[in-house]
């Protein structure tokens, strides 16, 4: 027998074609992930089967004989069914049915016997399995034996993938578990008797062959225990390093350029703003590198925060970088900073006030003597903040003297894009990162553990409350009434949003001047600017990342066109409802010129309807917009809606936002009505996490192998618990030693953990 190793390739255990279709279709590289699968279901199979037993509903490991096989040529397609009837010792029959004949009919013989594994149905009055996984005995001695396996233990059923079978991956892990001379051990014993837990190998023994008395539920405690402590230890060195880099503190100086800014504001700040402000003064005066997400409520007023904590770094002599994802966010953050500062962005100008500063803009888009500016201002120290996207951190971007860093949205930015710009600091400068995005407790320590965390919750004074409603539109007196609605606040002297989940068809003559892309006829999508996103940084040019597809409506999500804006642009302008309404088009395949333009347009109201796609997701403040429809809305996650529908109410006028949607599948339903029901985003974030895969939660999808969370349920109060307890243990075990030296089997389980892209995923923040 061949002696293994937990990182032994699966190659060692079956032939190359397989161990290829385990790593595509479900993340399985070496023998330790096939520890990881773990079954989904057990089956108890008791003595031989009584078929007479069975209900319909129940899922059943069957022992029977087969009486008898038929097969025939199906009416309606090509190819042979194949109906095998089976029987036990009593003479009780159980119909069996293959829809494909191919495989099966030279097998089930009459006279063979095997376990039939699957879900009882009914086709008339008599009972059957559809396309049942099975093992059959080649003779009596294998027969006798298995009979006595499964007698004494529970069956564990894997999902299948492609040819390899739920008994095939059973036997294989059985297998494996057998040839591994000895099982890595990562949780210290003293951890493992404090917390009550198996040793691993009990533990997967339990979880892959339990006894038909045990309960496998002990072992699958441990195997989420285990994943929360390695994830939180990765989180506990990142945290430890961290802290022993050296950063510039930044005093601050009374009577300066924040105190100025202050003095001048016209409303005053929440509790918690002034809160996380005093936060984040002190630790911009600490010798150690500030690392602190700020989470809050779509409007709660983060930006305020993060502009008291860049002019405090000026205050102190050194300069602030805001980065954003995309071009539109970030010249609106560049004209709402210059707004709030007035005079005091006029620094060293005629008329700017004595503590002044500038705030450049710096993008890749821009003009050959405005980008030659903004990059003289930035290394000259002239400007104080210097906002941007991606253009930030080309190599030839420099600062006189970078204090900090913001970051807005940051789940859009991976770790290189951060960790370029922090690289531009004389010494590690402090990092804010935002997110307007509520993140569940259990998220945060898992994905955001290793930083400080402050949330704001309450919303400023002079917030106007929103209403939301889901349209049916079948219903086209419902679709009516919502452009009535439309055309009813426009004409109070408000305006609205459309949102479309695509760009759709452009036309040249459509796009006019502005086009950057799209000829007659094709079919570019909101997706497209996410992948022209990806490209286009490499190349030191701004995409638009936020015109990603929205989160699909689930397998049971019907199949049809999605509604584009030019598409949607053509119908308005004919409904005679909306006759008058200026409206317009903004989408992040226009333009820099044309998207800046129709933005200061609509926000000084010459534009009464703006129809766009996702770009105007974040970070777009025009307090005059008091309505909002989203169109197709089932093809949006709730996260994205909530995020979307903050647009409106910004002003002294109630929001509104119509979510408009067809054919809705029952899961998309449910998500626009959480969504319609409340506009607490914690919540909703909550709800998100429960409807959710935890993989698109935590961003899986960037890991490359597959979901990073295999046993955790982000959802589920127990878990949030096992966290914790991981949490408290794996930071007290890394405050003792922080390289792992003295816990070579947790180094070992880090290291298989944090391959390249897994630690790219970890260091979203």
């Amino acid at each position: 027998m061949v002696v293994l190793t937990e990182d032994s390739p699966l190659t060692k255990l079956v032939k190359k074609g397989e161990a290829e279709q385990l790593a595509r279709t479900k993340g399985l590289h070496t023998v330790g992930d096939l520890f990881e699968f773990v079954p989904r279901r057990y089956v108890r199979p008791g003595q031989l089967t009584d078929l007479s037993s069975l209900h319909v509903g129940e899922d059943v490991l069957v022992v029977a004989e087969v009486a008898h096989a038929t097969s025939r040529t199906m009416r309606n397609r090509r190819g042979k069914m194949l109906t095998v009837v089976l029987t036990d010792d009593h003479g009780h029959e159980l119909d069996v049915t293959f829809f494909s004949a191919y495989g099966h009919e030279s097998k089930l013989r009459a006279g063979v016997r095997g376990f039939f594994v699957g879900t009882i149905g009914a086709y008339g009055r008599r009972l059957q399995l559809t396309h049942p996984e099975y093992e059959l005995f080649d003779d009596d001695v294998q027969g006798q034996a298995a009979v006595e396996w499964y007698r004494t233990h529970r069956v564990p059923v894997y999902s299948t993938t492609g040819k390899i079978n739920s008994l095939q991956l059973r036997r294989l892990v059985h297998t494996a578990l057998d040839s591994v001379d000895r099982i890595r051990e990562p949780v210290p014993e003293p951890v493992r008797a404090a917390r009550g837990l198996l040793d691993r190998a009990a533990a997967l023994e339990l979880v892959h062959r339990p006894g038909v008395d045990e309960q496998p539920k002990r072992g699958l405690d441990r195997l989420k225990y285990d994943e929360a402590f390695v994830l939180q230890t990765i989180l506990a060195q990142r945290r430890k390093a961290a802290e022993a880099e050296l950063a510039t503190p930044r005093h601050p100086r009374p009577g300066g350029l924040l105190a100025d800014f202050d003095a001048r504001l016209p409303f005053e700040l929440t509790a918690g703003q002034r809160e996380i402000g005093q936060v984040l003064t002190g630790e911009l005066a600490s010798d150690r590198p500030m690392h602190r997400l700020l989470q809050g409520e779509v409007g709660s007023g983060k930006t305020v925060v993060a502009l008291r904590a860049m002019l405090a770094a000026i205050d102190a002599g050194g300069q602030a970088a805001l980065l954003a994802p995309t071009e539109v966010l970030a010249a609106q953050h560049h004209r709402s900073i210059t707004a709030m500062l007035g005079d005091l962005a006029l620094g060293g100008m005629l008329g700017g006030a004595e503590h002044g500063t500038t705030v450049a803009l710096l993008t890749g888009s821009q003009g050959a003597s405005a980008r030659k500016r903004s990059l003289l201002a930035a290394a000259s120290g002239e400007a104080g903040i210097v906002v941007g996207t991606h253009a930030l951190i080309q190599k030839h971007v420099q600062f006189a003297d970078l204090a900090l860093v913001v970051v807005d949205e940051q789940h859009r930015f991976g770790v290189e894009q951060r960790d370029a710009l922090r690289e531009k600091g004389i010494r590690p400068p402090h990092v804010l990162v935002m997110t307007a995005t509520p993140i569940p407790r259990t998220v945060a320590m898992t994905v955001f553990g290793d930083m400080e965390t402050s949330t704001l919750r309450e919303l400023p004074r002079g917030r106007s409350p929103i209403t939301t409603h889901v349209v049916d539109g079948d219903r086209p007196g419902w679709v009516d009434r919502t452009w009535q609605r439309v055309a009813e606040e426009v004409a109070k002297g408000h305006q609205a949003y459309v949102v479309c989940p695509r760009i759709g068809d452009v036309d040249d003559d459509a796009l006019g001047a502005g086009a950057a892309g799209g000829s007659p006829g094709s079919q570019s999508s909101a997706a497209d600017d996410e992948d022209a996103w990806d490209v286009d940084w490499a190349d030191g040019r701004d995409g638009e990342g936020d015109e990603g597809t929205a989160d699909d409506g689930g397998p049971e999500a019907p199949e049809r066109e999605l509604t584009g804006v030019y598409t949607m642009l053509a119908s308005l302008r004919a409904n005679p409802a909306l006759e008058g309404v200026r409206l317009e088009v903004l989408h992040g395949r226009l333009d820099p010129d044309t998207k800046e333009a129709t933005m200061r347009a609509f926000a000084t109201g010459e534009i009464d309807v703006l129809v766009a796609t996702t770009v105007i997701e974040v970070g777009v403040d025009v307090p005059n917009a008091s309505v909002m429809v989203v169109v197709d809305a089932d093809r949006f996650g709730i996260s994205q809606l909530h995020q979307l529908r903050g647009r409106v109410g910004r002003g002294s006028a109630p929001g509104l936002c119509l979510l408009l949607t067809q054919g809705a599948g029952e899961l998309a339903a449910e998500r626009l009505a959480r969504v319609a029901a409340t506009t607490d985003g914690f919540e909703l974030a909550q709800v998100d996490l429960m409807l959710r895969r935890e993989g698109d939660v935590l961003g899986a999808r960037q890991s490359g192998r597959g979901n990073s969370v295999r046993h955790l349920r982000l959802g589920r109060p127990e878990d949030e618990q096992v966290i914790a307890d991981a949490r408290e243990d794996a930071f007290a075990l890394v405050a003792q030693d922080p390289d792992l030296r003295q816990h070579p089997a947790l180094a070992a389980a880090v290291a298989m953990r944090l391959d390249e892209e897994q630690a790219a995923w970890l260091e979203r923040g």
